[in-house]
């Protein structure tokens, strides 16, 4: 049972203690806001470099369309960034990208236009319904690169959840192609000791890697693939791999997300957009500080998308 939490005093995860960084207000915070400036007050010059290309929007969930919360399971996103969500899907192809299974992150977002990537991208599914975008495939994307761990997962999840039993506030998720141990809700005296709670049992896995977010640790098989390999392979099935006439862009708040950052870094094409209050070494190129800030942005980039059509020169017959 979920009862109320006690007040965290740090928001890293035991394997990585540290104290947290101070809210946005020095000098030093005002030189990373130099470097990742935010993306509502630099809106022109992203959109500006779209021009001539097509936009392709990736998202990370939580912490990002929805806010973070002590229990996973009601991270639920609000009516209005659903409007906000749709509309961008009706202009731009978009993903979700996030560490929930797939089925877990569609049951929070209910939108059927949209691409889902679930499990940090191993677990990817196209858009039951929707218009469809030049140059898009018109198949729906289906892609399982580890699926054949799935029944180590779920043999790692049960060993998780009798492991950790005696962990007060820990909560095991079973995320299908990963597992996330949350410790939000857990005293952080105990965080240590939870985190050599889930060492134990991945002992026995050495196919499984251990990994760390915002207060959750999370199992997941050894392959290389990420968020940025899913990325490209999202890219590439809306027929996008080798174009320059594509712009990405994708906002997540998690280091889970670095990944996609790095990628769009090293393309050299579109930016990443980092969902932070604090001051965080990023692959980033802009910020963004709350999903109250996301909603605004999407709802800009809806907004400059219809004027932009509205404005589009008539061609005359002659």
């Amino acid at each position: 049972m979920w009862g109320r939490c006690p007040t965290p005093r740090r928001a890293t995860p035991p394997t990585h203690a540290k104290a947290a960084a101070p809210p946005l207000a020095s000098a030093v915070d005002a030189e990373w806001m130099m470097r990742h400036p935010s993306a509502l007050s630099r809106f022109q010059q992203i959109v500006s470099a779209s021009k001539g290309k097509q936009i392709v929007m990736f998202l990370d969930y939580d912490g990002t369309l929805s806010p973070i919360v002590d229990d996973p399971d009601s991270a639920f996103m609000s009516d209005a960034m659903r409007a906000a969500l749709r509309s961008v899907a009706r202009h731009f192809p978009t993903a979700i990208v996030s560490g929930r299974c797939l089925d877990k992150v569609y049951d929070f977002v209910k939108l059927a236009e949209l691409y889902y990537a679930g499990s940090h991208g191993m677990d990817i599914k196209g858009p039951a319904k929707g218009r469809n975008f030049k140059k898009a495939k018109a198949k729906a994307v289906l892609f399982q690169p580890a699926s054949e761990f799935l029944p180590m997962i779920d043999e790692v999840y049960k060993a998780l959840l009798e492991k950790t039993n005696s962990t007060p506030g820990a909560k095991v998720e079973n995320n299908k192609f990963c597992v996330s141990v949350h410790f939000r809700c857990v005293d952080e005296k105990h965080w240590s000791g939870l985190a050599e709670q889930v060492k134990s049992v991945l002992k026995e896995y050495p196919k499984l890697k251990l990994t760390s977010g915002r207060k959750v640790l999370e199992i997941r098989p050894t392959i290389k693939w990420d968020k940025g390999k899913a990325l490209e392979f999202l890219l590439e099935s809306l027929g996008f791999a080798n174009c320059n006439d594509v712009l990405p862009v994708y906002i997540g708040d998690d280091r889970t997300d670095e990944d996609a950052f790095k990628v769009l870094r090293e393309r050299g094409q579109g930016f990443g957009i980092l969902v932070s209050k604090f001051p965080k070494e990023t692959n980033a190129s802009y910020s963004l500080r709350d999903p109250a800030e996301v909603m605004d942005f999407l709802l800009r980039l809806v907004e400059w998308k219809r004027l932009s059509m509205t404005t589009r020169p008539k061609v005359q017959l002659v």
